[in-house]
């Protein structure tokens, strides 16, 4: 089982590679869209880098469940119901919403995965594997 810091450096090569940043763009702190510029057809190339740096498999909407952004079920004005919070919280427990839950405005979302988010994602995948 790779260290925490070895797990973030290589998410850090994965980012610098799929979105052209520099590495010290990439900080635990740094959210993919609003920091790091990712788009949505980016996170195909992030997912695929994760699976082949760590060995392990990440399923469709897993990191990025982006089906709940567009179900009718979760949103109402613009936003995540407290139905779509707890979806979201349920298939991303690595993601700190704290903040987006105070104002859950859908076009914000993008906005809140960080790239510790990230880190505790991949930790969480590898412990399960193991």
């Amino acid at each position: 089982m790779p260290t925490k810091d070895e797990i973030f450096e290589k998410i850090q090569v994965a980012l610098v590679d799929a979105l052209g940043v520099d590495e010290d763009e990439v900080t635990p702190e740094a959210t993919l869209v609003g920091d790091l510029g990712a788009e949505s057809i980016d996170f195909l190339d992030i997912v695929f880098r994760l699976e082949k740096s760590f060995s392990i498999s990440i399923p469709r909407g897993e990191l990025f469940p982006e089906d709940i952004l567009t179900n009718a079920q979760y949103i109402k004005d613009g936003k995540l119901t407290e139905a779509g919070l707890a979806e979201v919280r349920k298939r991303m427990p690595f993601a700190d919403l704290t903040e987006f839950s105070k104002n859950p405005a859908v076009q914000d979302f993008g906005n809140l995965l960080t790239v510790a988010d990230m880190c505790r994602f991949v930790e969480t995948k590898l412990q399960n594997a193991a």
